[in-house]
């Protein structure tokens, strides 16, 4: 659902020797924001802000039975277990709601993915931005990566805003299909230490 998916074959996928963490019972918080470990207590939340709008750039579907939402969790949720995984719900830290998910994919790696997604209602607050600006602090702090990846549609020019404020630089594009099997050029940014 959340995680976009690599682009490569798992070849290229270079795994990190270190000790499993477990990302279960994670917890940020920012300014305005609270990043904590994905349970299945926010799955109603999921199921219903996971839209085809919020969608439309994006490798996953949204789902069409809270079963597939409930699926993507358990697998979330065994992913952060094992530290191959950060798998995060984002919450609004005045309120406690959910406003969406984030996540830093294949920690274990030299090169971790950097995906997120707002609901509708709480776009133009700058929240992914927040989101993924902490996730990578977090990173620099505990990770051995090369660099992050943080691919993108070209067309997302809201989301490619993102990797670009943190630096990011445009590595590699190519074509991809969205999740109801539209064409899209996507565009892979690298993400570097602070």
């Amino acid at each position: 659902m959340q995680g976009r998916g690599r682009r490569f074959k798992s070849s290229q996928v270079h795994q990190v020797n270190f000790a499993i963490m477990d990302l279960s019972n994670f917890k940020i918080e920012t300014e305005n924001l609270i990043l904590k470990s994905i349970s299945l207590d926010y799955k109603a939340d999921i199921f219903r802000e996971f839209t085809p709008e919020i969608t439309k750039y994006m490798v996953p579907k949204s789902p069409e039975k809270i079963e597939e939402t409930i699926e993507f969790i358990k697998k979330a949720m065994a992913d952060n277990k094992k530290g191959k995984d950060l798998q995060v719900v984002v919450l609004n830290k005045k309120s406690q709601e959910f406003i969406g998910c984030g996540g830093l994919h294949e920690v274990n790696t030299k090169t971790p993915e950097l995906g997120v997604w707002i609901q509708k209602a709480a776009h133009g607050h700058y929240f992914g931005r927040e989101a993924m600006t902490a996730l990578k602090g977090w990173a620099d702090e505990n990770l051995d990566y090369d660099y992050i990846l943080y691919p993108v549609a070209e067309e997302n020019y809201a989301s490619r805003r993102i990797p670009e404020m943190m630096g990011g630089k445009v590595a590699r594009e190519f074509d991809g299909t969205n999740a109801i099997g539209e064409k899209m050029h996507e565009l892979e940014y690298r993400i570097y230490h602070s």
